[in-house]
């Protein structure tokens, strides 16, 4: 599956759970980076994150960036050539942009994929 680039560089994804106690959708706007179809976002927050918690449960998310909207299985990145990968990839792309101190939350923050497909 090939992405656009102009979606790559896009600001933000919008991730859709499902609450894991309301059944009700719920919608954030995260940053995120693309390598091939894994779509990378690092969580504050980490496991105590309310998206991570429901994606724990309902793993099938909706993704959309910009107008683009994909299907999504969600996963905690464990291992560990990936997850310094995605950290890596959400930090180059936001450190630049936000001229903020970025480098606490790049390794304090919980590595979660979503596995794109088109949809």
């Amino acid at each position: 599956m090939q992405i656009d680039q102009a979606l790559v560089d896009a600001d933000y994804c919008y991730l859709t759970t499902t609450g894991r106690v309301t059944g009700e959708p719920h919608t954030v706007e995260i940053w995120f980076a693309i390598e091939g179809r894994a779509l990378y976002v690092l969580a504050g927050s980490g496991r105590r994150a309310d998206f991570v918690r429901n994606l724990l449960k309902s793993p099938d998310v909706p993704v959309r960036i910009a107008e683009r909207r994909f299907r999504s299985h969600a996963r905690i990145v464990s291992d560990a050539v990936e997850e310094e990968r995605a950290r890596r990839l959400v930090f180059e792309k936001y450190a630049v942009r936000t001229g903020d101190d970025l480098d606490e939350w790049r390794y304090a923050a919980l590595a979660v994929a979503f596995d794109l497909e088109p949809g």
